[in-house]
């Protein structure tokens, strides 16, 4: 082995992984093994969250090979061997703090990395949305991935367009509200600066409306009145599998407005991030020209 050869990758935690070369069988929380995917490394599988169930949650792989994937389960399914079965020579996953293995029980994440390296990355409301992109491309690099031509240029231009859309509405812009439904009398609206995702689109100057202050640090959860008095324009609605469909919580008393299909777990690669830009600014459009 030489200097040159050996593989070091130090995580969130502080932790730094080695391994004589860089790893090749990469296991992946799912939303972690999507964003590699758009940076140009195929994880070899991928598990979930107490969120999920025992198929892969297709709002949250973005465009990942689920047939050339393996999905290992999520949360009570998961153990050792099971999340071993892969074959895996690094396991990815992420934290929303603390350093905590997001996904799976202590009781699982510590024998875990007893058997193969384990890296978490933070994805917490504590990082910009491009700083954690960031961190997810180091990875990426130090797999062996080389940058996908024009991945950039197509953010880049995801974000003049939006931009450019918001200025063509500054003297009436959309009110923009995140939300994620739970059945017809109730919503958990998001608090935009505790999503990074959000956040992006403050920044670049979408009016992402904020629900009143009160209990729920990520999400306010309201009746359905008070989540329509707060009048969206446009609505970015949470696709996530174990999120109830929009239209359960609409019913046939609200005027539509255009929405926009929103995974509060977001891919940090550059094309899916510009994916989703362009939707928002689509979204925009048709509320200015209704």
């Amino acid at each position: 082995m030489t200097e040159q050869s050996e593989w070091r990758f130090s995580d969130d935690r502080g932790q730094q992984s080695t391994a004589p070369r860089p790893p090749g069988r990469v296991l992946a929380y799912v939303q972690a093994g999507a964003t590699l995917w758009d940076l140009g490394i195929r994880p070899v599988g991928i598990f979930g969250s107490d969120h999920d169930g025992p198929d892969p949650d297709t709002a949250k792989t973005g465009t990942l090979p689920l047939g050339e994937v393996a999905y290992v389960g999520a949360g009570s399914a998961l153990d050792v061997e099971r999340l071993l079965s892969a074959e895996p020579d690094l396991v990815v996953a992420v934290s929303y703090g603390g350093g905590h293995v997001y996904g799976l029980t202590p009781e699982t994440a510590k024998p875990l990395e007893e058997r193969v390296p384990v890296v978490v990355l933070d994805v917490s409301q504590a990082r910009t949305f491009g700083e954690i992109g960031d961190r997810f491309a180091e990875l990426a690099r130090s797999l062996g991935a080389t940058a996908r031509p024009g991945a950039g240029q197509e953010l880049d231009a995801a974000r003049e367009r939006l931009r450019s859309v918001v200025a063509a509405t500054t003297a009436d812009a959309p009110r923009v509200l995140a939300l994620s439904p739970a059945g017809p009398d109730q919503a958990h609206v998001a608090r935009p600066g505790m999503w990074p995702e959000l956040r992006v689109l403050t920044e670049l100057g979408v009016r992402v409306v904020a629900p009143a202050e009160g209990p729920g640090a990520n999400w306010s959860t309201q009746n359905r009145s008070d989540t329509f008095a707060l009048r969206p324009e446009v609505i970015l609605t949470d696709i996530r599998a174990h999120a109830a469909p929009l239209e359960e919580l609409r019913g046939s008393g609200t005027a539509p407005v255009p929405v926009v299909p929103w995974n509060p777990e977001p891919l940090y690669g550059p094309r899916d991030h510009a994916r989703f830009l362009g939707l928002v600014a689509d979204a925009l459009e048709a509320a200015r020209a209704s």
